[in-house]
């Protein structure tokens, strides 16, 4: 008879990592990206639980965006895996990876401007089945943008655009939602009104890892916080601990130790 010991080894390793029986959604296996002599991230091995909102923070330069780029898929790895609820994403392309249930917004808005807000939630809503009526409703009162369901994009505000692109890449209600700087160039009142989107989202099932600069930001919406530096994980933990590392200030707030 098998013991559990011997059902874990015979299990590939994406389920092993990531799959059934496990609470982690998302790990990296010695991922490594080189761009020419530059190293950019250095064999991270990186997992975030089910259920969870870590943060990922560091100077400019630390390779967070570029760990983002390759757990997409918009950048090809030169070593290591990469491994989402029991696959394995390494070879994939980026909309096959959606495909298992995994989301992205960038930095920059990138919506149609051209089109309405309610066209441009149509628009990943293409790739669904069954009331898409009923999640583009309930996708305008998550991103509090009713009223404006028939304004042009070009129209909107930096931060209706940025909550806009969180309401498209939620139409297809990813189990993953990946964020690089969510918060870039909003004011106080915009900012809030995206930590409270993606805490409401949380409350809902959803898992997020977001890139951010901005502390205040990470304070009100994260459960963990990795500081990367030099293309490697420095430190992981709460945000209070990270906060007091003398190190992390060292490096990331520009402290003396």
């Amino acid at each position: 008879m098998s013991t559990p010991q011997d059902i874990n080894v015979r299990q590939k390793p994406a389920v092993a990592a990531t799959g059934g029986g496990v609470d982690t959604i998302l790990a990296t296996k010695r991922l490594t990206k080189n761009f020419g002599g530059l190293t950019a991230v250095d064999g991270v091995d990186f997992s975030v639980d089910e259920g969870e909102i870590r943060c990922l923070i560091g100077p400019n330069g630390a390779g967070k965006s570029t760990l983002l780029e390759l757990i997409t898929g918009q950048l090809s790895p030169s070593a290591g895996d990469v491994y989402f609820d029991g696959h394995d994403l390494t070879g994939m392309d980026t909309h096959a990876r959606i495909d298992t249930g995994i989301s992205v917004k960038f930095q920059s808005p990138h919506v149609y401007e051209n089109l309405t807000v309610a066209e441009n939630l149509r628009v990943p809503l293409q790739r669904a089945d069954g009331d898409t009526d009923g999640v583009l409703a309930e996708t305008l009162d998550r991103i509090a943008l009713e009223a404006k369901a028939d304004t042009g994009a070009s129209d909107l505000s930096h931060g209706e655009k940025q909550r806009l692109e969180i309401g498209m890449a939620v139409t297809l209600d990813p189990a993953l939602m990946l964020l690089d700087e969510p918060v870039a160039g909003m004011s106080i009142e915009e900012t809030a009104d995206v930590a409270n989107l993606i805490r409401s989202l949380h409350d809902d099932g959803m898992t997020f890892v977001v890139v951010e600069h901005d502390m205040e930001f990470v304070r009100q919406i994260s459960d963990r916080v990795t500081v990367l530096n030099q293309g490697s994980i420095f430190r992981q933990g709460p945000i209070e601990e990270i906060e007091a590392d003398e190190d992390v200030r060292r490096i990331y707030l520009g402290e003396n130790a």
